[in-house]
């Protein structure tokens, strides 16, 4: 049998990157934010003074990424994430990192990854797939909430303009638009707290496999 790939999907702050780092722990296979890739490339491309809105040249950041030169803590903030949103609309850039995420599914141990297309074009054949939602007022109060937590001065208005900003702009790119793969599960968390997401998020990779144990 194939080994376990997991897909995760979603918009930001749909609680996809807390669900699947419980998953790899709970099933004891390797991790990738598929997204930290994406800022790092926005960020370096940034700290450089490249223009974010040149393909070629954002590409080329992407291409000379170190994976372990990511430092996750830095890249975890609004200004990153929408760095990465712009610049993960190029394809070059795409291509570099979409090359990057395929070795690492191939893992043969398996593997988690959580991004934006992971189920439709990094891991089409993953076993598993999963499309974590949640109403863009429960993102943005989230996100409010969060960043509130860290002493920031922040606007729940503004950060839900920027999150319907941002779903619009990544459902709208023309490369690998953001959308769920046709036969992934669909898991809305507007209503659930991160335990009652995780046990749903189990019971779905759980009822896929005893599915695949009957076939």
């Amino acid at each position: 049998m194939a080994p376990l790939t997991i897909a995760i999907d979603g918009p930001a702050a749909a609680g996809k990157g807390t669900l699947a780092k419980r998953l790899a722990a709970h099933y004891a296979l390797p991790y990738l934010d598929t997204g930290l890739l994406y800022r790092a490339v926005g960020r370096r491309a940034a700290e450089r003074g490249i223009d974010l809105d040149d393909p070629q040249a954002t590409g080329e950041v992407a291409r000379a990424l170190d994976a372990g030169e990511i430092d996750e803590a830095s890249l975890r903030g609004r200004e990153a994430g929408e760095l990465a949103s712009r610049v993960a609309a190029h394809p070059p850039v795409r291509a570099a990192l979409v090359a990057f995420q395929k070795a690492f599914a191939a893992d043969p141990r398996g593997a988690v990854l959580d991004g934006r297309d992971i189920g439709t074009v990094i891991c089409p054949q993953a076993r598993v797939k999963i499309f974590v939602t949640a109403s863009p007022q429960v993102r943005a109060r989230r996100r409010t909430e969060e960043l509130s937590a860290k002493g920031r001065a922040v606007d729940y208005e503004r950060i839900l303009a920027e999150v319907r900003e941002r779903d619009a702009r990544d459902a709208g790119r023309l490369e690998a638009p953001l959308k769920p793969a046709s036969d992934a599960a669909l898991l809305d968390t507007s209503e659930m707290d991160i335990e009652t997401a995780f046990r749903a998020a189990c019971d779905l990779v759980d009822r896929a496999l005893d599915a695949e144990r009957r076939a």
